[in-house]
């Protein structure tokens, strides 16, 4: 299965959504923007049309001066999604995620505002029409237990997936465990999304995969950048000399669409089930990967079609007057183009 995600990153730089909270405030603002983008991501092969409530609790909302607004954003979301779900036949999803509520200093008390703000939007995910809900960029493995515990409450398939910030969770679970655990407990789904690029996702992958063995379903969702051993996190990737790096300045470390065509496959070989691409993502990537996996998808019939380029293409398609001219700078233009 694939799923396109991101949704507040691709929207940040269309200009709908500010860096920073990344509240989806766009939803209210500018549905037509939300709605294209999940027509996008399901013409590139996303078998799964994601509601925009990524941040849309009450504590981030609060944040934004919108907490008045929750419900509305909430159900508008799952309107929007399930009008293009419904019109292309993908299957309709809620989204929860990390709440920087949680607090393991005062458990049960951040619990109790965490589980409120949970089910209020799966409870309003599933009068919507909602078929799971998906919990993600988990980093407690506290706070993806009780996200767990929500969704079962609602009766529907759980897809829970963990951020690696860190090498473990920040209450001290290794990815494995906790994901094993998860599993055993009802989860449909468990995995990783968001937080490391594919680099770096993959050795805590590999021993995901083992450790959940056929429990459940993995997930694999990382962001789109190129991180590294030395930044294995997308938060720390910096240029010298830029203002931030995260979040606002990671173009340099985009990866391009066949490199997430070949994570795609190492993660199908891996035995991952549920992939697709979270922040920095697009739908160009996404169809690359859907391509790799043998998918002919409808965005498929605008895929790169390079032998028809006037300078690099075959002879039949560039000008005669031009061969000459261009001869040395089209047979750069093919050797670059060559995957390694």
């Amino acid at each position: 299965m694939l799923c396109g995600e991101g949704y507040v990153f691709e929207l940040e730089r269309r200009g709908y959504v500010k860096s920073g909270p990344y509240v989806p405030e766009v939803v209210l603002d500018f549905p037509a923007a939300v709605k294209e983008l999940h027509r996008e991501y399901v013409r590139a092969g996303s078998d799964v049309v994601l509601a925009l409530t990524y941040y849309a609790h009450r504590d981030k909302m609060k944040a934004v001066n919108r907490e008045r607004d929750v419900q509305a954003l909430n159900q508008q979301a799952i309107k929007l999604a399930k009008e293009v779900a419904d019109e292309s036949g993908a299957l309709l999803a809620g989204n929860i995620c990390n709440t920087w509520v949680y607090d393991s200093k005062d458990a049960e008390y951040s619990g109790r505002l965490v589980r409120a703000m949970y089910e209020e939007q799966v409870r309003w995910a599933v009068e919507g029409g909602a078929e799971f809900i998906v919990a993600e960029t988990l980093d407690w493995f506290a706070e993806a237990s009780l996200a767990l515990e929500v969704i079962q409450s609602f009766e529907l398939p759980a897809v829970v997936n963990l951020v690696a910030l860190q090498d473990r969770t920040a209450d001290g679970y290794d990815f494995a465990t906790a994901c094993k655990t998860l599993a055993d407990r009802g989860a449909l789904v468990v995995g990783l999304n968001c937080g490391r690029g594919p680099a770096t996702m993959l050795p805590i992958l590999k021993k995901v995969v083992r450790a959940v063995g056929e429990s459940a379903h993995v997930s694999a969702l990382p962001v789109a950048f190129r991180t590294t051993v030395k930044s294995p996190a997308f938060v720390t990737l910096h240029r010298p000399g830029c203002r931030h790096g995260f979040p606002v300045e990671l173009d340099p470390f985009l990866l391009t669409r066949y490199e997430m065509a070949d994570f795609a496959l190492t993660a199908r070989d891996l035995g991952v089930r549920f992939i697709g691409v979270c922040c920095g993502g697009a739908p160009h990537q996404l169809r690359a990967m859907a391509e790799a996996l043998g998918r002919t998808v409808p965005a498929s019939a605008y895929s790169p079609d390079l032998a028809r380029h006037a300078i690099m293409g075959e002879e039949k398609f560039t000008r005669a007057k031009d061969r000459e001219r261009y001869a040395t700078q089209r047979e750069l233009m093919r050797a670059r183009s060559v995957r390694c």
